[in-house]
């Protein structure tokens, strides 16, 4: 279960059937390998309405099984005005989402939230993950590979955040009495 005041992260692509997914499954793997689940909330949403609904693409489900990840659950939807309240970041796939995102953005703060995935990637070539959808199995496991590595960069970053957010807050009760709440 995840806790209400967990840090929330949403991926945007295009359709919400390849790249996002991808990131969102390995996101919350990376988040219950450490430990941290229910502290990070995790999902993902497409610029388009056309896939709203779908499952991910089965070529995308079936990297991320080959990896150890479950897509099997993921339902497409399209990311609205409501998605920047409900996410405390927002991860843009390529340079064509954040420049959509940003103008989609109704505040500064909204446009802050706004950043590149492979931004977290410090040997990315390009800030963008390429769309497999018209591409083979090749090219998927090759996107998850890029996705793997700028998510775990990302996660490195938000790890320390989260813990120290999340920590039993202790109170003084005297000069050398310390509880637990």
């Amino acid at each position: 279960m995840t806790d209400p005041g967990a840090f929330r992260v949403i991926f945007v692509c295009t359709g919400n059937i390849c790249r996002s997914p991808m990131a969102e499954a390995v996101l919350r793997a990376l988040a219950d390998q450490r430990g941290l689940g229910p502290r990070v909330a995790t999902s993902s949403a497409g610029t388009g309405d056309w896939h709203v609904g779908e499952r991910a693409d089965d070529r995308t489900i079936e990297a991320l099984t080959r990896r150890g990840y479950d897509g099997s659950l993921h339902r497409a939807k399209q990311f609205s005005a409501a998605s920047f309240a409900e996410n405390d970041l927002i991860v843009a796939l390529d340079r064509t989402h954040e420049r959509i995102l940003r103008a989609w953005a109704r505040s500064d703060d909204d446009e802050g939230k706004v950043t590149l995935l492979r931004a977290f990637d410090p040997h990315a070539s390009s800030m963008d993950v390429p769309d497999p959808y018209y591409a083979g199995t090749p090219m998927f496991d090759s996107v998850l590979g890029m996705i793997e590595i700028a998510t775990r960069g990302l996660f490195n970053q938000l790890e320390p955040a989260v813990r120290a957010f999340h920590k039993t807050p202790r109170v003084m009760r005297g000069p050398e009495q310390e509880d637990l709440l």
